[in-house]
């Protein structure tokens, strides 16, 4: 039987757990970003044994707990609005898929005014991969599932185990990321704004992209974007039917994937000799595990909210969700400012501990102002202005 898409028959209400999840997933990237001093790592010397035993606890529990999780949980969100905001138009009988092109258009924007400050910006790659999903949206849940499968797959590290398998001497995928730090190091260390700026628009791109494919980021983005749209399909994050106990049920299997791909990740990738194979396993092991962990933290989030009387403190961490693009901007301005030479240069008097507590004040700074602006609007400024760009002042 041919398949024909259809919009869904319930209403697309605002989810207070996704935003409280985007929340989370912001302020856990935040931390990573301050504690790497936005993508510089000029860290000084410890002065002490004991700051040197304090870098090394705090760099390695916070990459652990957050690293890989906290952007999978953001992408895998991107994939649920953009879902929500499509079906949202379908039942009115609109078609979103050219203003969602448009929507992207603009994200791209907004991640070019990123670079200018943090060449590390993500947003421009979202909108990249938001525009190679667009075909999918009115797919079958069989093509998407498929599609989803194929992602996990990591099909380009699984096609260079396979060469690796087949030519031992095969050298694994490397595009050149590294090559452009120089000139972004330079600038961050020495320059004024104005070269962070040139030195961001010139090389961010090139190192985002090139990064991003040659540590599978590429591929895992575009999975957890998919992930999102079924969630969404499936109206998982509603409480109704057996949602509740279908999370339950992704709780326990996440915790026994990480158990098992945890030891895999650490010790098997080590014990292959052919390096383009052993770095393919290391990419792929790490996406699962990090998959692992993240399921474990959305089901977990998911269930205290409609569960537990944690709904009453975790409902707070909502505003903050909500102006998750204001706070990932003002994080790049405001942490360039604090890090690089063109602002108060503390690379060079700031750790990983101190960075990382320096991360800690900012996004409590973040929260409250959240906390007090939604309060009395409706969206976030950046959020206001991509919303108003979005629908050229229609109401949407």
């Amino acid at each position: 039987m041919k398949y024909t898409y259809a919009p869904s028959d319930k209403p697309n209400t605002r989810i207070d757990v996704a935003d409280i999840l985007r929340g989370i997933a912001i302020a856990g990237i935040i931390l990573i970003h301050f504690i790497e001093q936005l993508n510089f790592y000029m860290f000084p010397e410890p002065t002490s044994e004991f700051w040197a035993a304090a870098n090394k606890i705090v760099w390695d529990s916070t990459f652990f707990l957050l690293a890989g999780k906290m952007y999978a949980i953001f992408a895998m969100l991107f994939g649920l609005s953009f879902y929500i905001q499509h079906d949202n138009q379908a039942q009115k009988g609109i078609d979103f898929r050219p203003r969602f092109l448009w929507r992207m258009v603009l994200l791209m924007l907004f991640g070019l005014f990123d670079l200018l400050f943090y060449n590390g910006d993500i947003l421009f790659l979202y909108a990249v991969c938001g525009v190679l999903i667009i075909p999918v949206i009115r797919a079958s849940d069989k093509v998407i599932k498929a599609l989803i499968i194929l992602m996990l797959l990591q099909p380009v590290e699984l096609v260079y185990f396979i060469i690796g398998l087949i030519n031992p001497d095969t050298q694994p995928l490397y595009l050149g990321s590294n090559s452009y730090f120089g000139d972004i190091i330079a600038a961050q260390s020495a320059g004024t704004i104005l070269d962070v700026a040139v030195a961001g628009i010139k090389n961010g791109l090139p190192v985002n992209f090139t990064w991003a494919i040659e540590n599978g980021r590429m591929t895992q983005t575009i999975l957890f974007f998919l992930i999102g749209i079924m969630l969404g399909r499936k109206r998982l994050f509603y409480n109704e039917g057996d949602n509740l106990k279908t999370w339950k049920k992704v709780l326990v299997g996440s915790v026994i994937a990480f158990a098992v791909l945890l030891p895999l990740y650490l010790f098997v990738p080590k014990a292959i000799e052919i390096r383009c194979v052993s770095n393919s396993l290391n990419v792929a092991l790490n996406m699962w595990k990090n998959l692992a962990m993240m399921l474990f933290i959305v089901s977990g989030v998911t269930l205290l909210y409609y569960n537990t009387s944690a709904k009453s403190w975790l409902i707070k961490i909502a505003p903050y969700g909500k102006m998750s693009l204001t706070n990932y901007l003002t994080q790049s301005i405001f942490g360039a400012m604090i890090f690089y030479n063109w602002g108060f240069g503390l690379f060079r008097y700031c750790g990983h501990t101190a960075s990382f507590f320096l991360g800690v004040a900012f996004i409590i700074i973040q929260f409250i102002f959240c906390t007090w602006w939604m309060k009395h609007h409706k969206r976030g400024p950046f959020e206001q202005l991509w919303c108003w760009a979005t629908w050229f002042g229609k109401k949407n």
